[in-house]
């Protein structure tokens, strides 16, 4: 009980405790400072990880769509080229538009009519333009279908007449790089207007990031160009030739070198058998 003051009350005493825990400033300073570091060095990683899956899926990309057209490219020369059928493959430019690589080759199939006349049956084209309309400097590749025979018969027995007049459809963009070569023994040959079929095209083509070459056109590195040779008309006669070899010569020489070694003898054994 405490005393009681001059107007008659009592004096009420507070204890404080003084052992409660707490941190202080430095400790939280600390604290912040470390957790800010960590979560610095988790976000670089996962920076990196990301950035490591997007190259890589970049990639992939960039390879997929090349693949995918030289595919299909591919399968409208194997649908279209038969073994019977009058067929004729034209290349006709290998050119550089606007500095870029670009080519043009036609498939045509014809047949005859009642009266015996040539009639175009299929034609299917693939070509490259410079492209003016997009922010990208590059080459659009196209392909068209045109004739007698209908590819989508949904679709195109009820497209308009003026529709038809421009049958080339944009297949993508962004093309760097568009050649067609015919392999010609030991040479490629950019040009084909033969009424042969030739024995095969090699198609390449690349998106990657052009470079001016010293003559002024553009150009990518060869490790970015994507390459197909498409044999044509796989269902041929392939005449293969036998090599022939002199194999009684070889066998009558694998004698003599046995023999040569037979009389060979170890120097040691003749010596033992002088003695």
């Amino acid at each position: 009980m405490g005393k009681p003051d001059i107007f008659g009350m009592k004096n009420i005493t507070y204890k404080t405790c003084r052992n409660r825990k707490a941190f202080t400033l430095a400790e939280v300073v600390a604290a912040l400072t470390i957790g800010s570091m960590v979560l610095v060095v988790v976000l670089g990683i996962y920076t990196r990880a990301e950035q490591t899956a997007a190259s890589i899926t970049y990639k992939l990309d960039s390879n997929l769509l090349p693949k995918e057209v030289l595919q299909r490219i591919a399968e409208d020369l194997d649908d279209i080229v038969g073994a019977n059928s009058d067929t004729k493959i034209i290349i006709r430019r290998n050119k550089l538009d606007q500095l870029f690589q670009s080519a043009r080759i036609e498939i045509v199939k014809t047949i005859n009519d009642s009266k015996n006349n040539p009639v175009t049956f299929e034609k299917i084209v693939w070509q490259s333009s410079y492209d003016y309309d997009s922010w990208v400097d590059g080459l659009v590749l196209y392909r068209s279908h045109t004739g007698i025979a209908v590819e989508d018969k949904l679709f195109d027995e009820v497209r308009a007449d003026w529709e038809k007049e421009y049958s080339f459809v944009p297949i993508c963009e962004g093309v760097t790089f568009f050649k067609i070569q015919v392999p010609v023994g030991d040479k490629l040959q950019n040009r084909w207007v033969s009424d042969k079929l030739p024995p095969g095209i090699i198609v390449t083509i690349s998106f990657a990031e052009p470079f001016k070459t010293v003559e002024g056109f553009f150009d990518v590195p060869e490790e970015e160009k994507i390459t197909r040779t498409i044999a044509i008309d796989r269902s041929r006669k392939i005449k293969f030739k036998v090599v022939q070899t002199d194999y009684d010569g070889f066998l009558e020489g694998l004698e003599e070198d046995q023999q040569a070694e037979e009389n060979e003898q170890d120097p040691n054994e003749q010596e033992t058998e002088i003695d």
